[in-house]
């Protein structure tokens, strides 16, 4: 099985797949440890594991777990990170928001460039789109900054591509199908070479009958609908998957999740096909013996598939 598999079939630059190397286990899959959160969420991920706020049991965690990158901000990266030397290979978060303002036209703005990943010595960028924000006049340019930036270092962009705002609440919300797999194609269009997506569900607004989804979705949704838990779970990823046409997907575990939940979410995403995983909460909120127990179960679950 080669390591590289989920790059074979597309165009990536030398620069692309050397740091690319560094963040891929010898299955050809990834897991990664983000730790972004304290900007998005503000401070309440101090509990349930008030351990987890000191950026050094991240880290400590990432190396004794191994983890195929860490995903930090520039200054944790610069204070904190670059005490492990290089043993964790690193994915500086370029851009990031607080959850102060209201939340219906959200905009994640720059919180380190890609000049700095590349003197911190990064494997890849991770930078946050917000598809179908009423501010993606201004982060969708930004984002091509940043690719071009990218294209110029040979560095991999790694986008979180997550729909928000008051259009996609009126559609279907930001966990729909709908909204997630057109992140994804968005993601692909703007040039980036791995993808995070959360994992779809249900939506929980009125879509059948709303005009201002397209028909196609709404028929999509009502197919979904129509299949028991499980195959739908399965459903809903191979299409994320599909969506992303190739481009390798790393799937979120967004919210803090019970173990039985995560890891049914975890086989549905690999017999979809996705390249990895990349779960914060749901580690780094475990005491840290719980956490390297978990991670070490998706590892063998990654390294067995196919």
């Amino acid at each position: 099985m080669s390591q590289m598999r989920f790059f074979q079939d597309r165009s990536y630059s030398v620069g692309e797949l050397t740091r690319l190397r560094q963040m891929t286990r010898k299955s050809g899959t990834s897991l990664i440890l983000p730790y972004d959160q304290f900007i998005e969420h503000d401070n309440r991920h101090v509990e349930p594991n008030p351990a987890a706020a000191n950026p050094d049991y991240i880290c400590k965690l990432a190396e004794a777990g191994g983890y195929n990158a860490v995903a930090v901000h520039y200054g944790l990266a610069k204070r904190y990170w670059s005490k492990l030397q290089g043993s964790v290979p690193l994915l500086l978060k370029l851009n990031g928001k607080t959850s102060f303002p209201d939340q219906s036209e959200p905009l994640s703005v720059h919180t380190s460039w890609v000049e700095d990943a590349v003197r911190l010595g990064a494997a890849g960028v991770g930078y946050t789109m917000y598809y179908g924000s009423p501010r993606q006049t201004e982060d969708l340019p930004q984002l091509a900054t940043v690719r071009e930036e990218c294209d110029r270092y040979g560095m991999p962009l790694v986008v979180w591509a997550y729909p928000r705002g008051v259009a996609v609440v009126a559609k279907g919300g930001a966990d729909c199908s709908y909204a997630i797999e057109s992140a994804v194609r968005m993601a692909v269009e703007m040039g980036a070479t791995v993808i995070k997506a959360n994992l779809p569900v249900a939506t929980k607004v009125d879509f059948f009958d709303n005009s201002s989804v397209p028909e196609y979705y709404r028929k999509v949704e009502k197919e979904l609908q129509g299949m028991d838990a499980k195959a739908q779970k399965w459903e809903r990823a191979k299409r994320v998957v599909d969506a992303a046409q190739g481009i390798p997907v790393l799937f979120s575990g967004g919210s803090q999740i019970g173990d039985e939940d995560l890891i049914e979410n975890a086989e549905a995403c690999i017999d979809a096909g996705c390249y990895g995983f990349i779960f914060g909460r749901n580690m780094w909120k475990r005491d840290f013996d719980e956490a390297i127990e978990m991670t070490s179960k998706f590892q063998d679950m990654l390294d067995n598939s196919k």
